[in-house]
């Protein structure tokens, strides 16, 4: 099944926490601190991958997570770092930050992408030891790792585009001219899934052709669901629009192609520049050239080619143009790049940001105190002293007396709610 869009959710692996311990053996006093360092949580990394051609695998499964850091352990052992998680997506993949729309990535290319970093492993107590505190009790448990909601987009990456109405013979031609194998029948609608295929000819470079659907009235405003399909053209560097010259079903020619640039146009102007050469179909069932000298009346400056897709007339020289203007064209898409992929930045604010929820109620966040926070353990009297020594040199305690906070207020940070005394 052909899925071109998609929701998933993304979740960094949480680091492993600091172990607390000392070294004990026979014969050797003072033997001092000797716990680990928590092991690094894994990320969630994207790869672009040319194997697939559809987000359909991400059909059924919608969470992913990458591996947690171990703890780490006395005898200075630290813990194992998180396993990876690569999930590969086709090429021409967006993805996207599903809750303000922010375009992360654009994977127009083989290439990783890290979509959510794991978090850092904890120090072990032996970090903590110096010529004054030589038995330090206090150790850093592992940061959570980053998580998000995503939505990826598939705009396919191909070099040749083939539009036109329903039923004119894009599958067939191609059918005719490539490795792919579209569904084709006598159907008065459109196809209902892009088909990409390979074309490799001798005397021409090997180039990629997607079979664009939903092209019909209305396309660009969403008839025939054509706004999902028309972004595929977007990437494609030269068009070729199918004609169906015999009219088997009614249609004007003239009529047709008019339509068709004219609903790219609606849609991205951007595609209307497009290079394009038509090519004439179904030319086995015609009586004469009459119906093809009809259709050139006012498109002299057009290319057309007579071809049918049916009996393959006319294809090996539809074939060797397409290659020969490929390589003429610039090897990226006409139409202006995305933003460059950049790592995910989602960690918090900078500095230290005071919120006043209600009477007696603050809120801290900025990245340092809510990493300082999170690496505390609650449970350790020698981590909350350490907690509320750095929180002083940050000047957290005067900006909280600013802000006129008086004894037995509420102060939140991240999860956790304190009584400032």
């Amino acid at each position: 099944m052909f899925i071109d869009y998609v929701t998933i959710e993304v979740e960094a692996g949480k680091g492993g926490n600091g172990a607390v311990s000392f070294r004990r053996e026979k014969y050797i006093p003072r033997g001092g601190p000797d716990g680990g360092d928590g092991g690094h949580g894994g990320s969630v990394i994207v790869e672009a991958s040319n194997e697939l051609n559809t987000l359909s695998p991400f059909r059924y499964q919608k969470v992913f997570r990458a591996g947690k850091g171990v703890n780490g352990a006395g005898g200075n052992r630290h813990g194992k770092n998180g396993k990876d998680l690569v999930i590969k997506v086709p090429l021409g993949t967006l993805l996207y930050d599903d809750e303000n729309e922010r375009l992360l990535a654009d994977l127009d290319y083989p290439q990783q992408f890290v979509l959510a970093k794991g978090g850092k492993g904890g120090r072990g107590n032996a970090r903590f030891a110096t010529s004054v505190h030589r038995a330090p009790k206090n150790a850093e448990l592992g940061l959570p790792g980053h998580s998000l909601k995503v939505r990826m987009e598939l705009k396919l990456v191909a070099d040749v585009g083939l539009i036109g109405f329903p039923n004119v013979g894009k599958s067939t031609l191609l059918a005719a001219i490539s490795d792919a194998r579209p569904k084709i029948a006598d159907f008065p609608f459109t196809t209902l899934i892009p088909n990409l295929g390979v074309v490799e000819a001798a005397g021409a470079n090997p180039f990629v052709v997607a079979d664009i659907p939903g092209l019909i009235e209305g396309a660009h405003a969403g008839k025939g669901l054509g706004h999902r399909f028309l972004r595929h053209v977007e990437r494609t560097r030269l068009l070729v629009h199918i004609i169906d010259i015999a009219g088997l079903h009614g249609r004007n020619p003239q009529e047709d192609y008019r339509q068709i640039n004219l609903e790219l146009e609606k849609f991205n102007p951007r595609l209307a520049g497009l290079p394009q050469i038509v090519a004439v179909n179904k030319i086995d069932l015609l009586a004469d050239s009459s119906s093809i000298d009809r259709f050139r009346q006012g498109l002299d400056d057009i290319e057309i080619f007579e071809i049918s897709a049916a009996t393959g007339a006319g294809t090996d020289r539809l074939i060797q143009r397409i290659s020969q203007l490929l390589a003429e064209l610039p090897n990226v898409p006409l139409t202006p790049s995305e933003p460059e992929a950049t790592l995910i930045e989602l960690l918090p604010k900078q500095g230290i940001i005071i919120d006043k929820l209600a009477d007696g109620v603050y809120v801290l966040t900025g990245r340092r105190i809510e990493i300082l926070a999170a690496k505390t353990d609650f449970n350790n009297d020698e981590a909350i002293a350490n907690l509320y020594r750095v929180a002083k040199a940050m000047g957290v305690f005067e900006r909280l007396k600013e802000e006129g906070i008086q004894p037995g207020d509420t102060v939140i940070i991240g999860e956790m709610e304190f009584t400032y005394e």
